[in-house]
C-alpha cells in the first residue's frame, strides 16, 4: 500500500464547498496521547449525524476581522504553507472560535482575561458573540499553539460539501471540555486506538486521522509530524460503488483515482473492486476486463484490455490472459465487449503464464493475428506463444483514424517483455513492468535487473498522463510512479551491498533475511529470485563478485 496520495485540488473540486476549521486538541496519557472528541447532534437529513468528530465548524465573516487578536502566527507564512494565496489565519481564528464554542476550550490569553472570558461561553454561541467576548476582555488569540495538520474536501456528489483545515494543538492546562448540548452532546478523550476499536460513528475523514495518529508516541510527535509535513497536503475522498453500497473511497485506495477520471462530478457509479467477466469501459477508446485468476501472484486478476479507434469496428486485444478453466467464458466476455465490433489484432506484453497462453484461443476464435515476443529462456514462459508477427521497438500499428499502438520495448521483468503507448491518451499499457501495489519479480535467468532499470529509466522520456497495468486500475502520475519504484530498487540495491559487507561471502538465501526483513517470511523465497538479480546486476558492474562456489557472492575489494 503507498502513501496516502496528496493532490493540487482543481477549481471544480471545490465549487459548492464550505471552508471551516477544525481543532485536534491532545494531551498525553499513560497509554499515549489522547484527542478530544464530541459527538454530534442528531439530525434528520444529515450525513454527519450523530458522529464523533473533532471540534470544529465552518467560517464565520468575523474571522476576518479578529485577524488583529492572533499572536504567533503570520498571515502571509502560514497561507503560504497552507497553499492559500492569503487569509489562513481565517482558519485559525475558525478553529479556536469553534473549539471555545462546541467544547468550551479557549486559546487565549492573557490568563486572568480568558478565565474570565470562559465564564461567559454559555452566551457565546454565533461569531459575533465571539468577537464581543474577545473585545470586552480584550482577548489575544494563541496562534502560535496550533499547527498546521491536514487538508480536506469531502467527495464530491454528497450534498453538503466541506473544504476543511485541520490543526493540532496541546490541550491547554487549567480547562476542561464540556459539551455545549447544541453542536457536541457529549465530549470524550480517546487514544486513537481505543476510538477506532470502539463502536463510534466515524466519518472516513475522523478514521483516517486517528490511524495516523495511532502511529504517534506521545503529543510531542504529532506536533512535530504536522512541522514537518510538506505543504499543500490535500484529501479528498471519492464516492465509489461496493459491494455493499456507495461508499466514500480514501486517496491511498487503488480505485481512488480511476474513479476520479470516470466520475468527477461524483454520481457513485464507478466501481471500487475489480469484478471478473465485467467490461468496464475507461474511455471512448479502451475498455478492461479482468480475469478470474486472482491469487497472491496476480493480485484482483490479469486485465485485459480492448482498444479501438472511436465508431472503428476493427478491436485490438491486449493480454488475453491464461488457459485454465475461467478461460472460455473470460473469452467469451471479450467477444461480448467486442460487439458490434470485431477483434482484428491480438497484443502480447509477455509470455507469463497469466498473460498469453489465452492468445491462441482468442485467435482461433477470431482468426486475429498475434503480435509479441517469445522470450529467450523457457523457464515460467507460456510455451504456446507462436506470434504471427514480432514487433520492432518504437514499431506502430494503426487502430483507426483516432487510435494507434506503439511498441516500447521494456526488457527486465521478462527479456520479451514489450508496453504498448496508446499516444491518443498519453496511456501506457504496462502488462507487468509497473503493477499497482507491489514491486514485480524479477527472475534470472529470463528477468533481468539491470534491464529493468534501463526499461524504467527509458519510460521517463515518454509523454505519459496515465498507466494501464496488467493488474490494478489505471494509475495516474506515471513519472513519479517510475521514481518511486526506481527509488525503491536502489534502497534495496543499497541493503543487498550492506549485507554483503556484513555478513561476507553468502548465498542469496542467506542475504534474504537482512535485505528483505520488511517482507513475510512465507514470500522469501520470491523474494530470493528479485535479490539474485540484484547480484548479477551488481556483478555486472563489477560491484560484487561470485566466489568459487558459484552460489557464494561477495563484495569487490
Amino acid at each position: 500500500m503507498t502513501a496516502p496520495r496528496d493532490f493540487q485540488p482543481a477549481p471544480q473540486d471545490l465549487q459548492g464547498t464550505r471552508q471551516a476549521a477544525s481543532l485536534l486538541l491532545l494531551r498525553d496519557s499513560p497509554a499515549g496521547p489522547e484527542v478530544l472528541m464530541l459527538r454530534r447532534a442528531e439530525r434528520a437529513d444529515d450525513l454527519r449525524s450523530g458522529v464523533w468528530v473533532f471540534p470544529g465548524g465552518v467560517l464565520d465573516p468575523v474571522d476576518v476581522r479578529l485577524h488583529a487578536r492572533v499572536t504567533g502566527a503570520d498571515d502571509a507564512a502560514l497561507s503560504e504553507d497552507m497553499g492559500l494565496a492569503a487569509g489562513a489565519l481565517d482558519y485559525v481564528v475558525a478553529a479556536i472560535r469553534e473549539s471555545f464554542e462546541e467544547v468550551g476550550v479557549l486559546l487565549a490569553g492573557p490568563g486572568e482575561a480568558a478565565q474570565r472570558a470562559a465564564q461567559e461561553r454559555d452566551g457565546c454561541i454565533t461569531g459575533a458573540d465571539f468577537e464581543a467576548l474577545c473585545q470586552r476582555h480584550d482577548l489575544q488569540l494563541q496562534g502560535d499553539a496550533l499547527v498546521y495538520y491536514s487538508h480536506w474536501l469531502t467527495p464530491p456528489g454528497i450534498p453538503k460539501r466541506f473544504d476543511t483545515r485541520f490543526f493540532v494543538a496541546r490541550m491547554p492546562g487549567g480547562q476542561a471540555a464540556v459539551a455545549d448540548r447544541g453542536e457536541a452532546q457529549e465530549v470524550a478523550w480517546f487514544t486513537p486506538a481505543a476510538a477506532l476499536e470502539s463502536e463510534l460513528k466515524l466519518l472516513p475523514v475522523t478514521r483516517r486521522t486517528l490511524m495516523d495518529l495511532a502511529r504517534a508516541p506521545d503529543v510531542d510527535s504529532v506536533l512535530d509530524l504536522a512541522r514537518r509535513q510538506p505543504p499543500e497536503r490535500c484529501m479528498m475522498p471519492r464516492l465509489g460503488l461496493g459491494p455493499k453500497g456507495v461508499r466514500p473511497v480514501l486517496p491511498d485506495e487503488w480505485a481512488w483515482a480511476e474513479i476520479g477520471r470516470l466520475d468527477p462530478t461524483g454520481q457513485g457509479d464507478v466501481a471500487l473492486d475489480l469484478q471478473p467477466l465485467r467490461a468496464v469501459p475507461l474511455s471512448p477508446r479502451v475498455t478492461r476486463l479482468t480475469c478470474a485468476n486472482g491469487s497472491v501472484m496476480t493480485g484482483p486478476g490479469t486485465n485485459t484490455y480492448l482498444v479501438r479507434s472511436p465508431g472503428s469496428m476493427e478491436v485490438a486485444v491486449i493480454d488475453p490472459g491464461p488457459d485454465d478453466a475461467h478461460t472460455e467464458a473470460h473469452l467469451q466476455a471479450v467477444l461480448a465487449a467486442a460487439a458490434p465490433g470485431r477483434i482484428t489484432r491480438i497484443f502480447v506484453t509477455h509470455t507469463h503464464k497469466d498473460h498469453s497462453p489465452a492468445a491462441q484461443r482468442l485467435r482461433a476464435l477470431t482468426g486475429a493475428p498475434v503480435i509479441g515476443r517469445v522470450a529467450d529462456h523457457p523457464e515460467w514462459q507460456d510455451a504456446t506463444m507462436q506470434p504471427d508477427h514480432v514487433p520492432a521497438n518504437g514499431e506502430w500499428f494503426e487502430l483507426g483514424p483516432d487510435a494507434h499502438l506503439q511498441a516500447v520495448a521494456t526488457p527486465g521483468h521478462a527479456s520479451n517483455h514489450v508496453c504498448w503507448l496508446l499516444p491518443q491518451e498519453q496511456l501506457l499499457f504496462t502488462g507487468d513492468h509497473v503493477m499497482q501495489g507491489s514491486t514485480v519479480v524479477i527472475n534470472p535467468p529470463d528477468g533481468d535487473m539491470g534491464a529493468y532499470f534501463r526499461s524504467l529509466e527509458a519510460m521517463l522520456a515518454l509523454d505519459l498522463d496515465w498507466l494501464a497495468p496488467g493488474h490494478g486500475f489505471l494509475m495516474p502520475e506515471p513519472h513519479a510512479e517510475v521514481h518511486r519504484l526506481l527509488a525503491h530498487r536502489r534502497v534495496r540495491e543499497a541493503k543487498v551491498m550492506a549485507a554483503l559487507a556484513a555478513i561476507g561471502p553468502a548465498t542469496a538465501e542467506q542475504l534474504v533475511p537482512e535485505v528483505y526483513g520488511d517482507v513475510p517470511v512465507a514470500r522469501h523465497a520470491l523474494a530470493a529470485r528479485s535479490l539474485t538479480a540484484h547480484l548479477l546486476k551488481l556483478a555486472a558492474e563489477g560491484r560484487a563478485v561470485r566466489g568459487d562456489a558459484e552460489a557464494i557472492w561477495q563484495v569487490v575489494a
